[in-house]
């Protein structure tokens, strides 16, 4: 049962629902140069679901709790030296934020920083404001108490998943604008914002970007977004997400999908534009064990609310406390290598 504001925060359990190190590639740290590694071999429990569910009819309601095996890391990007003395610059800069919550420090990792730096083309000044309005964001947004209660009912039809990861082990968020159940609404903006953060606790180390998946079909005009809920969403993307987006997948657009786009083409950033994709052989980006049928897969999937919603709940909660508790052994630092929080193990 949704409210009519999101509840308060409630604390996470600590113990992670599998052995995060099994899960995750045992590569170097972002900075160092390494070569297209290939995620750890997954035990036989990380290739089904995440948690235990009746599977007699062979179908799939929950979500992959780790990447295919087989799929591979990409190579980080090593520093150049101008762009280390940016990154130092930036690091002192956070430092000096005042009455920054632990959560918000641990947002502020090391490859957050590097993130925001290469989206304001490695301008320290630009780097610090950008920062700051998305913290600042955060805050009055209220992202960090938006709850899985509260957003429930806009999910209830499964009209956004989070199922799988694509061949370069970004989680796979699904859109279904068909599935639509709701009114359009703030709250169904919130509803993105949720996921976007699940999926986020859901990349493994070495993995900083999601992909994600949008098939248009049997979709109608009243149930794709509008135009000012399509420039609403690209700006907390491109402002608040930067860097995240791994590859854009679209399928079966309708004619007027085709005019939203050229509509918003220009609001779009061009790096951003790069990762669009339409009506590609899905095949190719994510294996087909995991992909959706409904997407061209061999995953059998079928949405059940009363089971996928608390399975990814749970998921998401145990490794967002596992990875908080990390950063605290790590020392609690802004700057913290996401790679060790994430339960990364350098080769």
């Amino acid at each position: 049962m949704s409210t009519e504001a999101p509840p308060p925060t409630t604390e996470a359990a600590v113990s992670p629902i599998i052995d995060e190190k099994a899960a995750v590639p045992t590569t170097p740290a972002a900075t160092e140069p390494i070569a297209a590694a290939p995620v750890a071999a997954a035990t036989a429990s990380s290739s089904t679901t995440a948690v235990d569910q009746p599977v007699a009819d062979g179908k799939i309601r929950t979500p992959f709790n780790a990447p295919f095996p087989g799929s591979v890391l990409p190579p980080a990007a090593d520093l150049t030296e101008p762009q280390k003395t940016a990154y130092d610059a930036l690091l002192a800069h956070c430092n000096t934020i005042a009455d920054l919550s632990d959560t918000e420090k641990c947002w502020l990792t090391k490859e957050c920083l590097l993130r925001y730096l290469r989206a304001s083309k490695w301008d320290v000044p630009t780097a610090k404001k950008r920062i700051e309005a998305t913290l600042l964001w955060r805050k009055e947004y209220g992202v960090e108490k938006l709850t899985a209660d509260y957003i429930s009912n806009e999910n209830e039809t499964g009209k956004q998943v989070i199922l799988g990861y694509d061949k370069e082990s970004r989680p796979c968020l699904y859109l279904k604008p068909s599935e639509q159940n709701t009114e359009k609404s703030p709250k169904q903006i919130q509803h993105l914002v949720y996921m976007l953060e699940r999926v986020v606790d859901l990349m493994p180390a070495g993995q900083e970007t999601l992909a994600l998946l949008i098939n248009f079909k049997s979709s109608t005009k009243s149930s794709s977004p509008n135009i000012n809920q399509g420039r609403e969403v690209l700006g907390i993307l491109q402002n608040h997400y930067p860097e995240r987006l791994g590859r854009a997948l679209c399928i079966n657009l309708p004619w007027f999908v085709w005019g939203f786009f050229k509509v918003i083409n220009p609001f779009i950033d061009p790096l951003t534009r790069e990762k669009l994709k339409f009506n590609e052989n899905l095949c190719d980006h994510v294996p087909a064990e995991q992909l959706d049928k409904d997407f061209g897969g061999k995953c059998d999937f079928v949405y059940d609310h009363t089971l996928f919603w608390p399975a990814l709940t749970k998921m998401c909660d145990e490794r967002r406390a596992a990875a908080l508790q990390r950063w605290e052994a790590l020392g609690s630092k802004i700057g913290t290598s996401e790679f060790e929080i994430k339960g990364g193990v350098a080769a």
